[in-house]
């Protein structure tokens, strides 16, 4: 076919001397498909963010950036986990005894040398002077789970699919400080005791 007036035609095709197929009418088609397409699950309720208590922390002796931790996620034994937060608690007793976050659904990681194995939640300020850990209530006991206040909360996803699907970055995406509240699409992130919260930032991102 050949171009009118400068203005290319719609490429078409005949088969068997039906009616025409243009190329034209893709794009329609592909838009009604995605419209139809059900929204994606939320990440969140995926992952198994449990309250966990700081039993003992040390340096790291190779980084200055990273505290190692043993943490009461409610399990037989603590688990050990790094955190870069040096540069905002200076001395063990900064943490030890602190109730957190924990992600405990995520492969076994070696950050500087240190078997990893979760990610304590922490808070950023707007301008990113301030990191600081997101809180449970003081009545939460460690191992119990965080949920999104009013959402169905599912059975966890394993360390696996929680790598395959990038669910803790997707999930992060969504966090936020509201109020001092720590929030998952607006909704609170809780406790059977109350909402999370953290000790000083308002607003801000948590990852």
């Amino acid at each position: 076919l050949h171009a009118r007036g400068g203005i290319a035609a719609p490429r078409c095709a005949v088969r068997l001397g039906r009616a025409l197929l243009c190329d034209a009418a893709a794009p329609a088609a592909s838009a009604t498909a995605a419209a139809d397409a059900p929204p994606p699950e939320p990440a969140f309720p995926k992952l198994d963010v449990r309250v966990g208590k700081i039993v003992e922390a040390w340096p790291h002796p190779d980084s200055e950036k990273l505290w190692c931790e043993r943490i009461d996620v409610g399990e037989g034994a603590p688990r050990e986990i790094a955190s870069g937060i040096r540069a905002y608690y200076a001395e063990p007793s900064d943490l030890e005894g602190r109730s957190v976050l924990v992600v405990c659904n995520l492969k076994p990681a070696k950050l500087g040398g240190f078997p990893s194995n979760g990610m304590v939640l922490c808070g950023t300020s707007a301008d990113g002077s301030v990191v600081e850990f997101v809180e449970p209530p003081a009545e939460s006991p460690p191992g119990e789970r965080v949920r999104v206040d009013g959402a169905t909360m599912p059975d966890p996803a394993s360390p696996n699919q929680v790598k395959k699907k990038k669910l803790l970055e997707t999930a992060t995406a969504d966090l936020r400080a509201a109020d001092g509240v720590a929030t998952y699409q607006g909704a609170p992130l809780v406790t059977d005791a109350g909402p999370c919260r953290l000790p000083t930032i308002g607003s801000g991102t948590i990852s």
